[in-house]
């Protein structure tokens, strides 16, 4: 099956610097402060200790900032970070990842710097950033490409007789046309995360976050090239729903992760 992703990845799965930005700044933003609220006090001591005076909001946009620094490490090695390739009918773990690593892999690799003694505190810190915004990532369902189109990059639409492309919709599009900052956005949410819900939500494994983004991600292609508010009425339900997950997720991957971290 390496194969089989390994066709699809050369084919039509690289997203360009500039074509990948889940969620956009309001939405990561929105992901990082609503799993503020749900840390264990020994991850919050942790993350305060790596990011001094910095909010996860905030190291949520960071990995998509980095993406205009002319370094090599950011041009071409951390690109592929942000997303992975799910085929129709299949699950990542069919296809898994290819050489240069996904979205997926990295926030492996990122987990075990975090778990890491020996880690500089710069690499601890690119490595929790990262992690905030990959969830992110995984969370918005175009960032589960099909491997067909480079995660709708290249459906054009008219959004709201606007020229623009169904990535840059759920990216950023449903988001912004609500007109709302990302601290609003972040409390009308929050107060809707009920303590069931929150339990229902409560998954720490990438693989389920996957799963489901790949599930959802079909049905969010629209039947035709103009759409506005008919679009909007019926996707934005989504649209809140993996913010809230996101935020929840982002918090139980922290609270493992750093739980881990004071075993002998």
């Amino acid at each position: 099956m390496k194969t089989l992703y390994t066709v699809f990845f050369a084919l039509a799965c690289t997203l360009s610097a500039s074509q990948a930005l889940a969620w956009g700044q309001i939405g990561h933003r929105v992901t990082g402060a609503i799993a503020e609220q749900h840390l264990t006090e020994q991850a919050q001591a942790a993350i305060n200790e790596i990011l001094p005076n910095e909010s996860l909001a905030e190291a949520s946009t960071w990995p998509d900032e980095m993406r205009s620094n002319p370094a090599e490490f950011w041009q071409k090695e951390a690109g592929p970070w942000h997303y992975v390739t799910v085929p129709h009918e299949h699950t990542y773990s069919d296809v898994g990842a290819p050489e240069q690593g996904d979205a997926y892999s990295a926030l492996k690799t990122f987990r075990a710097t975090l778990l890491d003694k020996d880690a500089s505190m710069a690499d601890k810190q690119l490595a929790l950033r990262f992690i905030v915004h990959n969830i992110g990532d995984l969370h918005q369902p175009l960032h589960v490409g099909n491997g067909k189109d480079r995660g709708g990059n290249d459906v054009r639409v008219e959004f709201f007789w606007e020229s623009s492309n169904l990535h840059r919709v759920w990216d950023s599009g449903l988001i912004d046309r609500r007109q709302l900052s990302y601290t609003e956005w972040t409390a009308w949410l929050s107060e809707k995360i009920t303590p069931e819900l929150k339990a229902q939500w409560y998954e720490a494994d990438p693989l389920a976050w996957i799963a489901e983004s790949a599930e959802m991600r079909d049905a969010i292609y629209p039947q035709g090239d103009k759409i506005s508010w008919d679009y909007l009425y019926q996707h934005i339900p989504t649209v809140k729903l993996r913010l809230q997950q996101s935020g929840i997720r982002i918090a139980a991957y922290l609270n493992e992760v750093f739980a881990q971290d004071t075993q002998p």
